[in-house]
């Protein structure tokens, strides 16, 4: 069994998997003033609410796009399980093929691809949506050919809502109709079906560059919520970087 860590600027996804199985799956803050040891008892208190035998834990992974806090989390991973975690990079073993201007491309993007790699046919469009919307394409043959990049639906929310003063935070959820006919509405339209709608154009402009269809999936926090009002068909996968890290631990450990 490994631990899995994926350290987003928001959310650190924490999972323990063996083989098919995921026995923790959870989301905590990002927190950058969290010391070591408060991330290790964090992390001792998951394993013992979610009854996980740390003696079966016997290696462990750790992506990250938020480098203040990478060496903090290594070694709370450390103190708590005895083991030095993997840590994702692009130079590692990942069977990735990239035709880019700098094919460095964010851990986040290299564990994802590596999964709905290993689940799907290429070619693929993947959307990540966290803090920031990413939709990285692979082509027909496999090659990973670029990624686009949008605020993320609660971080433009959010910026919606510190900057215009008699705009307040409102639940993400679909609201009755596109139009809305009061502010909370008007909110919610916009960024569910409005984002909705920014995903099937994008599918769209991607697949008439390409020349041909692809197969669609996407991950994230808010996929579940955004899928199912998009007109195309699209696969959504909570597991994805969790899988995804499997994978390359196993590639790497």
């Amino acid at each position: 069994m490994i631990l899995a860590l994926d350290v987003g600027n928001t959310n650190i996804v924490v999972g323990c998997l063996d083989g098919e199985d995921i026995y923790l799956e959870c989301r905590l803050s990002s927190d950058r003033n969290k010391t070591e040891a408060e991330y290790a008892v964090i992390f001792k208190n998951l394993l013992d609410v979610y009854d996980v035998d740390l003696s079966k834990i016997d290696g462990a992974i750790i992506s990250s796009v938020v480098p203040p806090i990478t060496n903090t989390l290594k070694n709370a991973v450390f103190t708590v399980t005895g083991y030095e975690p993997v840590e994702v990079n692009v130079k590692m073993n990942h069977g990735l093929k990239f035709v880019m201007d700098n094919p460095e491309v964010g851990n986040d993007l290299t564990v994802v691809a590596v999964a709905a790699l290993d689940k799907f046919k290429a070619p693929l469009i993947i959307f990540d949506l966290g803090t920031a919307t990413t939709i990285s394409v692979i082509d027909k043959d496999g090659i990973f050919r670029g990624v686009s990049i949008f605020p993320g639906v609660k971080t433009a929310m959010n910026a919606l809502f510190d900057n215009a003063a008699q705009l307040t935070a409102v639940k993400i959820e679909a609201p009755p109709s596109a139009i809305g006919t009061n502010t909370v509405e008007s909110l919610q339209s916009g960024a569910v079906f409005g984002n909705a709608a920014m995903m099937d154009g994008m599918i769209d402009r991607i697949e008439k560059e390409l020349g041909y269809k692809t197969t669609v999936v996407a991950t994230g926090g808010l996929a579940k919520f955004l899928t199912p009002h998009c007109s195309h068909d699209i696969y959504c996968d909570d597991s994805m970087l969790l899988r995804g890290l499997q994978i390359l631990y196993n590639k790497n450990k």
